[in-house]
């Protein structure tokens, strides 16, 4: 099976019942993607997931901006609206054929498989991304050090982090531990692994 070319292709896989399916891919044929990302604050995810949305032009959408955004405009104790609004602007963008990079914490069973219907209702394919950094010293040194990229964001602390629930993946899904890595190095691996899925995806 022909393999995707980010390179080339970066934007959007072949329709499964398309004239050129497998006769490798051509823009007007195309479907958008969206990107699913997960991981504990500070795994190096919001890293990634720009550096995605850049090399593969698609819209960045992050969930941090958007929750502080509620807080700060509706004075919102937010809880799951932040989660609700965006899917509706990935869907928005996913129906004008725009890939979209999905950036969030993504903790349960819940929300992962709502980011999967938005993309599946918006007739689009997704790819499940879980950002991990093994080294447990490593990764509360990042959270001790690291500032605020989202102006009002408090962030959380280890043992915040530590005690979250967060549920184990059982669904297929890319994994990409950033321990020992920098950012580039990381992406390099996630961008190696986005070759070489199938170009056709499944969707679920």
């Amino acid at each position: 099976m022909k393999s995707f070319e980010p390179e080339k292709d970066c934007r959007k896989w072949p329709t499964e019942n398309s004239d050129s399916a497998g006769e490798g891919l051509k823009p007007d044929v195309f479907r958008p993607v969206l990107f699913i990302f997960s991981g504990l604050p500070a795994s190096g995810k919001s890293a990634l997931a720009k550096l995605l949305a850049g090399e593969y032009r698609a819209v960045y959408l992050r969930i941090d901006s958007v929750e502080q955004g509620l807080r700060d405009i509706c004075g919102l104790n937010v809880q799951g609206e932040g989660y609700g609004l965006s899917y509706r602007v990935a869907a928005d963008n996913l129906k004008l054929g725009n890939s979209v990079v999905a950036d969030s914490c993504n903790p349960i069973r819940l929300t992962r498989s709502e980011w999967q219907e938005v993309a599946m209702v918006s007739g689009s394919l997704f790819v499940n991304i879980e950002a991990v950094c093994s080294d447990e010293k490593e990764h509360r040194k990042r959270v001790e050090t690291r500032l605020p990229e989202v102006e009002g964001l408090i962030l959380p602390a280890w043992e915040e982090i530590k005690n979250r629930e967060y549920h184990l993946w059982d669904s297929e899904r890319i994994v990409i531990d950033t321990a020992g890595r920098s950012a580039e190095e990381s992406f390099q691996a996630l961008k190696e692994k986005i070759r070489h899925l199938p170009a056709q995806l499944p969707e679920g």
